[in-house]
C-alpha cells in the first residue's frame, strides 16, 4: 500500500534537517535576519520622529525588505535539492524506490519551505517588539496579510527554484539559472507594462512586486493574487515533476 504523504513527509523531514548541517543556509538565514533587523532598527528609529507628528509606524519596511532579500537568497537554499541528486547518480536510488515522482519533487520543496517559514517565524520577532513600543499597537490584520504574503512569495520563489534544479547536474548553474528567472519575475516582468500599450495588462499581471507590494504587503487579499501565487507553486512543481519523469525514461 502506497502512502504519499508518509513519503512527502520523509522527505521533507530530511532536507529539513539537511539544512541545519549545512553552511551555506546559516548564512543565507544569518544575512537575511541581518539585514531586516538593521531595516527594523531604521523604522524604530524613524517611528520616535514620526510620532511627534502623529505618525503611525507600521511593519511594511521589514516584509518588504525580506521579501526582497528571499530573491537573492532562494537560488542558494534550492540549487543542491536536486542537482546535487543528479550529479552524485542518487537520483537514480530515488527512482528506484517505491517513491512516485511528484511525491519527491513536494517533498524536496516542503523541506525547503519549512526552512524558509522558519526564519520567517524568528523574524516575526520584529512586528511583536514594534507592537509593544507604541500605542495602541500596529494594524494587526496588515501585519498578519503582509506576512501571509511574504509565505507565499517565499513558496513561489522555491518551487521555481526547486524545478530548476532538477534540470540541472551542477549547483553552480542550478544558482545562476534560478537567480535569472528570480529577477526576471521580480523585477524585469514590470518594466514592459509602463512602455507598452497591447499586452501590458499581461507583463502587470505577471509581475510578482505588483502581487506584494500593492496588495498582501499594503494588507489587502485579492483573489487573483492568490491564483497567481498558487499557479507558480504548480508550474515550477510540475517542471520538477516532468523533469525527473524524463530522466526516469532515459
Amino acid at each position: 500500500m502506497r502512502y504519499p504523504m508518509r513519503n512527502i513527509w520523509t522527505i521533507a523531514k530530511r532536507e529539513y534537517n539537511h539544512y541545519f548541517i549545512s553552511p551555506v543556509a546559516y548564512v543565507v538565514a544569518f544575512a537575511i535576519l541581518l539585514v531586516i533587523g538593521l531595516i527594523f532598527a531604521l523604522v524604530v528609529y524613524s517611528s520616535a520622529d514620526n510620532a511627534l507628528y502623529g505618525g503611525v509606524p507600521d511593519i511594511g519596511p521589514v516584509t518588504g525588505s525580506f521579501a526582497f532579500m528571499l530573491v537573492l537568497s532562494v537560488p542558494a537554499l534550492t540549487m543542491r535539492l536536486l542537482a546535487d541528486e543528479n550529479r552524485m547518480g542518487t537520483m537514480e536510488l530515488l527512482l528506484t524506490a517505491p517513491l512516485r515522482d511528484s511525491e519527491l519533487i513536494v517533498g524536496k520543496w516542503l523541506g525547503s519551505l519549512l526552512f524558509a517559514l522558519t526564519i520567517i517565524a524568528v523574524s516575526f520577532v520584529y512586528p511583536v517588539v514594534l507592537n509593544s513600543l507604541i500605542e495602541p499597537g500596529i494594524d494587526q490584520g496588515a501585519m498578519i496579510t503582509a506576512y501571509l504574503g511574504l509565505i507565499l512569495v517565499a513558496a513561489a520563489f522555491l518551487a521555481v527554484g526547486v524545478g530548476i534544479s532538477s534540470l540541472f547536474s551542477n549547483q553552480v548553474a542550478a544558482f545562476f539559472a534560478t537567480m535569472v528567472a528570480l529577477v526576471i519575475l521580480w523585477w524585469l516582468l514590470g518594466f514592459p507594462a509602463n512602455y507598452v500599450q497591447k499586452g501590458a495588462e499581461v507583463f502587470r499581471y505577471l509581475d510578482m512586486q505588483s502581487h506584494f507590494y500593492n496588495s498582501l504587503g499594503s494588507g489587502m487579499i485579492n483573489v487573483t493574487d492568490l491564483v497567481y501565487f498558487f499557479s507558480l507553486i504548480a508550474i515550477g512543481l510540475f517542471t520538477g515533476t516532468l523533469a525527473v519523469e524524463t530522466r526516469r525514461w532515459r
